[in-house]
């Protein structure tokens, strides 16, 4: 591990030669020593249980008196059960099926030549992310078992869980025969260490961000290397007239109230103008602590504050709703277009045919139909974790995890051919 005292851009290049290095022993190492080396990094996890959680203790304590908003809390916060599921996540994850070396299609071409695409690691890729610790174990066991190297670079407000983290997960590494520096922590709270990371073409191949709007913007701003990232999770449900009202309810007050912290938690909810309980739908969701932002419609229909324009454009975290009675799945999807991220977008509807329109016109990385957008997880997809959620068009889209840290390389078999 390089040290902490170097300058950043050296900290950076040489802690990036290192995990280099460590990218071209995991791309050629067999699935079942990747399997072994993450069965242990998930067993040390549980063994250091303790260390780990007494670290995110003092961690917590920091936060709150420093005013952490309750989302970012819930985020950061570690107790036995969530690790349990940190190192459970571990455990999954090494037995996920190995995209490396799958062949994608293959063709044989007229002159005999057989040419076929075939997954491979992507190299090395730096993870930039705020709050949440679980990311440092998610991450890691993800880069590592598609044959990627990874430089973590977690939150200040969360360094002694990550540390701690780290620590246990690259002892287990280490225990089943991979290399340390596989996974790599970087050991300082400079800001000026991920600015180098961001710049670090060449060294590096794929930054991730995962955290708040402003670490997201920073990062694709400043990036000289290629990023994976979403920026808002501005999400939608709509309740169509058609909707079974139980259900309806169920979705929403889970979308919203389930984690309000989370990506893929409901922002704003639209109601059909022609859903006949739309009262009710909105006055169930008040009553579970959420405080409603109506439009003149819905002010019309229950005691709720006023929306202003920027409420359409805003992702709380929070227990906060902004809610809206739209024109049909027209005005629903007119909505959508304007104010979402492409994130995470869902329809509760009887009738098949809109139901199957929203999810071809919805234009999201994800898109659900009579389901809560609390499902946008990569464990929840059978993907064992995600290293982020994509919104952009290019790559990955949606849940990042095993496949979308691959890229691809040609191969072809000849037996002589030329093209003269």
């Amino acid at each position: 591990m390089a040290d902490a005292e170097t300058d950043p851009a050296q900290l950076i290049a040489t802690m990036a030669a290192e995990a280099r290095a460590a990218a071209t022993t995991l791309a050629r190492l067999p699935t079942e020593t990747k399997r072994q080396g993450l069965h242990a990094a998930a067993a040390a996890i549980r063994a250091q249980a303790d260390a780990i959680l007494a670290a995110n203790a003092s961690d917590m304590a920091r936060a709150e008196t420093a005013g952490l908003s309750g989302a970012l809390l819930d985020r950061l916060r570690l107790d036995p059960a969530r690790l349990a599921a940190v190192a459970d996540a571990v455990a999954v994850v090494a037995m996920l099926d190995d995209p490396v070396g799958q062949v994608i299609d293959a063709r044989t071409r007229p002159n005999g030549l057989v040419l076929s695409r075939v997954r491979v690691p992507i190299g090395v890729i730096g993870i930039v992310y705020e709050s949440r610790p679980n990311v440092t174990a998610d991450a890691a066991a993800l880069c590592v078992m598609s044959g990627n190297a990874a430089i973590l670079r977690g939150g200040s407000e969360a360094l002694a869980s990550n540390r701690a983290l780290h620590a246990a997960f690259v002892a287990g590494l280490e225990q089943g025969g991979l290399p340390r520096t596989a996974v790599q922590l970087v050991p300082t709270a400079d800001r000026a260490a991920v600015g180098a990371m961001l710049a670090a073409a060449g060294l590096i191949d794929l930054i991730v961000p995962r955290g708040g709007k402003g670490l997201v913007a920073r990062v694709q701003a400043e990036a000289r290397v290629p990023v994976l990232a979403h920026l808002d999770g501005i999400n939608h449900v709509y309740v169509h007239a058609s909707a079974d009202p139980a259900m309806a309810e169920a979705v929403v007050i889970d979308a919203k109230m389930r984690r309000t912290g989370v990506c893929g938690a409901m922002e704003t909810l639209l109601i059909d103008r022609d859903f006949p309980r739309a009262a009710e739908l909105v006055e169930a969701l008040a009553a579970t602590g959420c405080t409603v932002r109506g439009d003149a419609g819905v002010q019309a229909l229950a005691t709720v504050d006023p929306a202003a324009p920027a409420d359409w454009d805003t992702e709380y975290l929070d227990a906060i709703a902004s809610v809206a009675l739209v024109e049909g799945v027209d005005g629903a999807l007119a909505h959508i277009a304007r104010h979402g991220s492409h994130h995470t977008d869902a329809i509760v509807a009887e009738d098949v045919a809109i139901a199957e329109r929203f999810l071809a016109e919805a234009d999201s990385a994800i898109v659900l139909w009579n389901a809560s957008t609390q499902f946008a997880d990569g464990g929840e997809f059978g993907l064992g974790a995600e290293i982020g959620i994509a919104t952009g068009r290019l790559h990955a889209r949606g849940p990042v995890a095993l496949e979308g840290l691959t890229t691809y390389k040609w191969i072809g078999r000849g037996t002589g051919q030329v093209r003269g």
